[in-house]
């Protein structure tokens, strides 16, 4: 592409590949585009329902077919899962430590969800979730580190550990369904207003480490 003259470094046309730059704080131009160079990436996508967060979808669409693909041959992977019918905040990174901390049960990132249910919900139930309740396959109750009745059948549950549809079935252990499912917020970054659905932004710095902060 540089040989090509598809590249521009501050303005001007770079066919050199062997030319040197500073590359912190380095924009260029490729094809038109205007990236910014960065160690390593941090994204925050806001997930429509019926896609898949794999690489080699199965049934829908997948996640990164929403990114541009230079972000994808890069190798950027979901932090986590979402089911393809559930919504919200899904964060994508390359930088491997990051995906560790985020998902790493000692490191107890809590997990923001508005649920909506099929049944009205009741305070005993939410009581149950606060208490612990104890999921098939499971040796020991799971809590959510929150529970709030958002109306009568809507709730916003907050959990720490990461298990195959750990919402729906915590949900399910109270006698409820779980009718619909979005994520808001991952540890102290909440899904931005402005970010319409299936679109992406960076995040820079401060917003990572909005994260992996817990207070």
């Amino acid at each position: 592409m540089v040989s090509a003259g598809r590249v521009s470094v501050r303005g001007q046309c770079c066919d050199d590949p062997l030319a040197d730059f500073e590359a912190e704080g380095l924009s260029f131009t490729v094809d038109g585009d205007v990236w910014t160079y960065r160690r390593s990436v941090y994204l925050a996508l806001h997930k429509p329902a019926g896609y898949e967060c794999s690489h080699r979808p199965s049934c829908h669409p997948s996640v990164y077919s929403l990114l541009p693909q230079p972000l994808v041959r890069r190798g950027v992977q979901a932090v986590g899962r979402l089911d393809e019918d559930t919504t919200g905040l899904l964060l994508l990174t390359d930088d491997g430590d990051f995906i560790h901390t985020c998902t790493s049960p000692r490191k107890q990132v809590p997990k923001v969800y508005e649920v909506s249910t099929r049944h009205a919900v009741d305070e005993a139930q939410l009581e149950a979730l606060r208490g612990g309740v104890l999921l098939h396959g499971e040796a020991q109750p799971i809590a959510a580190a929150a529970c709030l009745r958002l109306d009568e059948r809507r709730l916003r549950l907050t959990v720490t550990l990461g298990r195959y549809h750990l919402v729906r079935r915590m949900v399910a252990a109270i006698g409820n369904r779980v009718e619909a499912l979005h994520r808001v917020a991952i540890g102290g970054f909440a899904l931005p207003t402005a970010l319409a659905v299936g679109h992406w932004m960076w995040l820079e710095a401060e917003q990572v480490q909005l994260v992996v902060r817990r207070d």
